[in-house]
C-alpha cells in the first residue's frame, strides 16, 4: 500500500507519516517491509492517478510502499488513535498465536473432540437415512405388487362395455357380431 492511503486509513497526514518513518529508518529496512516507489515505476503504474484530492498532476516527493509486514510495523510508529488500537490488535493476535503454539494440547484435544462428536453425529445420521430408505423401498414393492395384482384381476372380471355415444348402423352390425 502506498504511504497516502496508509496515512488516510491510520488518520495522520502523509508529510507525519514519512517523517515517522524517516526517523524510525532502522524498524523498516529491508524490502520486505517498504521501498521507495520510483518516477518509472509510477508512470507503469496505472491504478495510481495523480490527480486525486486536491494532490495536483505531479509528486514532489515519491511515495513509500509499505508491505504487510511494513504496515504493521507502521502501526508501532504512528501515535494515532486508530494506529495505537491497530497494534494492540496485532499484539494481542501474536500472544494468542504463541499461545496456541507453546500450549496445543488443551486446545487440540478440545478440537478433536469435537471433531469425534460430530463423526459420530453424521454416522449416525446416515445410518439413519439409510434404514428409511431400506424401509421405503420395501414398501414402494409392496405396493408395486399390489397395484399389478389389481390389474390382473380388473382385466380377467372386465366385461365389454357398450360405447357410449352416437353410433352408426354399420358399428351397431359390428358390435352385435362380437357379442354374440
Amino acid at each position: 500500500m502506498l504511504d497516502f492511503d496508509l496515512a488516510e486509513i491510520y488518520g495522520v497526514e502523509t508529510k507525519y507519516l514519512k517523517r515517522a518513518v524517516r526517523s524510525n529508518m532502522k524498524r523498516f529496512e529491508g524490502d520486505d517491509f517498504m521501498f521507495e516507489v520510483t518516477k518509472d515505476e509510477l508512470l507503469r503504474c496505472k491504478i495510481c492517478t495523480l490527480n486525486k484530492k486536491g494532490r495536483g498532476q505531479h509528486f514532489k516527493y515519491m511515495p513509500f510502499a509499505f508491505t504487510e509486514l511494513g504496515v504493521s510495523m507502521l502501526s508501532s510508529v504512528l501515535n494515532s488513535d486508530t494506529a495505537i488500537d491497530e497494534n494492540k490488535r496485532i499484539m494481542r493476535a501474536f500472544v494468542a498465536l504463541r499461545q496456541l503454539v507453546f500450549n496445543p494440547s488443551v486446545q487440540t484435544n478440545e478440537l478433536e473432540q469435537e471433531v469425534k462428536e460430530l463423526k459420530q453425529y453424521i454416522e449416525d445420521v446416515f445410518a439413519d437415512y439409510n434404514d428409511i430408505n431400506e424401509d421405503t423401498r420395501i414398501q414402494l414393492e409392496q405396493i408395486n405388487r399390489t397395484l399389478a395384482e389389481m390389474q390382473v384381476q380388473n382385466r380377467l372380471q372386465a366385461k365389454p362395455r357398450r360405447r357410449i355415444g352416437f353410433i352408426s348402423e354399420e358399428q351397431r352390425k359390428n358390435n352385435e357380431d362380437i357379442i354374440e
